[in-house]
């Protein structure tokens, strides 16, 4: 036999379901006992080759592919949309909540799906290749795909979707009215390569199911070392579709029904609807009926001909394995980036920003990644294929890994081209009913490296953190930097990031992603950690800032002593008001406890302003405001003209909402000099933190 063919029993079996024939009617046209192919099925036994050549005849097919069974003999089915049915209780969905977790973004689902290609690896000597391909069809070629996705049987299902007033329905209308207007179709393919592919069975655990059949079925099995964890990035593929669709054609590491090329599937998102007097739950797969009596007339996935993927435009190059996905509608929800050159650049922008770490190799390893923008039109190139290439968009955190991966580092900065680096302590809290009396648990040394920011970089003095693969999690400005340090950019390695083995190693891994929320974009309290792990488990998460900005202080060389708050001529300009009881025992209210300022050369205040907050079992909703302190009359407020979150808590509305139980919040913002009443220099700046209009008081 083919060591890579299927084996014979069940490949027999499908082929006599496909063909709608019965074990009885196969053994007397082979003139045989049913018993004998009974046992055949069960793979208690083989037929002989003779046997074989009748098997042949009997299906008509070569006697070759009875023997490789590396495919199927029978005509493939029609394809078909299989949609759900409705639930018999009542229950309704009208829409995928998972899609809600992320918003429909480009640069959210370059992590994400990224991310997730990076989870499946399969080859750890050499890099994962992902590709993004932009693509917009229009006239024949738009109409040539439509066809060949069933068009014509989905658009009565998108109608009855539209026609509500539901979130969802009003997005479909909008998608399906401008699809008819401008007869143009975005499309975006994501493809991995050295990846692992959808691999296992149709229905059952594995990839393929978890990813097709499931939600919030992560099924990572990258040895602990996966950045996901909640199953729900995939979501992203289909929150970008203003359709709700995504197709999906994989190429398999390990064979199914003895194959491993072009395994092809889609999946339909839709709200609840009624189609021809028949509810339908929401989801729809695109496949071949499934003759199995167990899963009658369900779409399953299908081993498609190249013809077919050339018109679903879901090619792979080379038959390396991995995994494209097509989006179709795809869409920048966040409305900047809308031309096709806006959204490539934000795409080759994003991979950069979220993956420069994994793009970098050293010394004794390639990066772990490489990744891939392209753009066409009706098969037409418009933007040449772009690499992402780290150093351009990120040269000075690039230089700070590319020497720890070269063990080019030192202890203490003395020129500008040089890399600092410290270990710093992480301790982790033992899990429940693991520890012993007294332990604090187990410590591991995260590694930060710190090297000057370049004169071009937008964002600096501050430290990406990251773990797993090298995948960013969070950045944050340390604490209590003087004004006037040298601009510097920072990262920090925990976890698999370190590069390092060992049980301390595992132990924070696992600790710090029991501490991400979904989004995995920063360490806090969750009802994973907390529920997993013994008390203390948030506050050693603190020790581990704390000990962060205390290392990043130690290496650009600040002084242990507390700054007095700048440069005289600027503190004579820069006030933070509390309200008059904000000296009393017990804080009641929100106050600013400390401004780091500069006057830019706009003649606008930028200012970093950390705030302190009292215990509250419910979030706050604050609004910053700034004033200008004239020498007469009373205050005039300014405007902001960027206002952004830093530290635990983010921005909505021009407002700031943090979460309930935090202590501390950090967020930046820079005025408007259009609405300064007089010059800077001519007034002192105060920054209030006020209740916002309907915030917890």
């Amino acid at each position: 036999m083919d060591r890579h063919g299927e084996e014979f029993g069940p490949w027999l079996a499908r082929q006599l379901s496909r063909m709608d024939m019965s074990q009885t009617d196969l053994a007397t046209r082979l003139g045989l006992t049913r018993a004998a192919v009974s046992a055949w099925v069960n793979g208690r036994a083989e037929p002989r080759e003779e046997t074989k050549h009748a098997l042949a005849e009997v299906f008509g097919t070569n006697p070759d592919l009875v023997e490789s069974r590396t495919t199927d003999v029978s005509p493939g089915r029609p394809l078909q949309w299989h949609h759900r049915t409705a639930h018999a209780d009542g229950g309704r969905e009208y829409g995928n909540a998972a899609a809600f977790a992320f918003d429909a973004d480009m640069a959210v689902l370059a992590r994400e799906a990224t991310q997730n290609a990076l989870d499946e690896r399969l080859d750890p000597g050499r890099p994962v290749g992902v590709r993004y391909t932009l693509h917009e069809l229009t006239g024949s070629h738009l109409s040539s795909f439509l066809a060949a996705l069933g068009w014509d049987d989905l658009r009565p299902h998108y109608e009855q979707a539209a026609s509500t007033g539901q979130k969802v329905s009003r997005s479909l209308r909008a998608a399906l009215d401008d699809l008819e207007s401008k007869d143009s179709l975005l499309l975006l393919r994501v493809e991995d390569h050295n990846a692992t592919g959808l691999t296992g069975p149709e229905y059952q655990d594995g990839r393929f199911a978890a990813v097709v059949r499931r939600q919030l079925d992560s099924h990572k099995q990258a040895g602990g070392r996966a950045g996901g964890s909640y199953g729900l990035g995939k979501a992203t593929l289909w929150a970008a579709s203003r359709f709700g669709l995504v197709l999906i054609n994989s190429t398999l590491s390990e064979p199914h029904e003895g194959r491993t090329e072009r395994r092809l599937i889609g999946r339909l998102d839709l709200p609840w609807r009624q189609v021809g007097g028949e509810a339908f739950a929401g989801p729809a797969w695109f496949g071949e009926p499934d003759t199995d009596p167990a899963h009658k007339d369900v779409s399953r996935s299908w081993w498609a001909d190249e013809d077919m993927v050339r018109r679903l435009h879901l090619e792979r190059r080379g038959a390396e394995p991995g995994t494209s996905f097509l989006v179709v509608g795809a869409h920048d929800a966040s409305g900047d980036a809308e031309e096709l050159q806006d959204l490539h650049d934000k795409l080759v922008r994003s991979l950069a920003d979220g993956f420069w770490a994994a793009m970098i190799g050293g010394v004794g390893a390639g990066p772990l990644l490489e990744a891939r923008v392209t753009t066409l039109r009706d098969g037409e190139v418009v933007v040449s294929e772009e690499r992402v290439d780290p150093h351009s968009r990120h040269p000075a955190l690039s230089r700070a890994l590319q020497a720890h991966l070269d063990g080019r580092t030192v202890d203490s900065l003395t020129s500008e081209d040089q890399v600092a680096k410290v270990e710093v302590p992480l301790i982790v809290t033992p899990l429940k009913g693991k520890g012993r009396a007294g332990d604090k648990g187990r410590e591991h040394r995260a590694v930060l490296l710190l090297t000057p920011a370049a004169d071009g970089d937008e964002r600096h003095s501050r430290v990406v953190c990251m773990r797993g693969n090298r995948m960013t999690i969070t950045d944050h400005r340390p604490r209590e930097l003087p004004l006037g340090t040298t601009p510097f950019q920072a990262v920090l390695l925990a976890g698999y990031a370190t590069d390092r083995d060992g049980e301390d190693v595992q132990l924070a891994e696992a600790f710090l992603r029991a501490s991400e929320p979904p989004e995995h974009d920063r360490w806090d309290r969750t009802e994973e950690l907390t529920s997993l792990y013994e008390r203390g488990a948030v506050s050693r998460l603190k020790e581990f800032r704390s000990n962060v900005d205390k290392a990043v202080r130690g290496l650009v060389g600040r002084r242990e002593t507390k700054s007095s708050g700048g440069p005289a001529a600027l503190r004579e300009l820069l006030r933070w008001d509390a309200p008059s009881g904000a000296q009393r025992r017990v804080q009641a209210f929100p106050v600013v406890r400390e401004v780091r300022a500069s006057v830019e050369e706009s003649g606008a205040w930028s200012v970093v302003v950390d705030i302190r907050l009292p215990a509250a079992e419910d979030p706050w909703r604050l609004t910053p405001v700034a004033k200008f302190d004239v020498r007469s009359g009373g205050r005039p407020v300014v405007d902001w003209a960027a206002l952004a979150a830093d530290e635990n808590c983010r921005v909505e509305e021009g407002d700031l909402v943090i979460d309930a139980g935090v202590r501390s919040a950090v967020f930046r913002a820079t005025t408007d000099p259009a609405t300064h009443p007089v010059r800077s220099s001519y007034a002192r700046l105060v920054v209030e933190v006020q209740k916002a209009r309907g915030g917890a008081a």
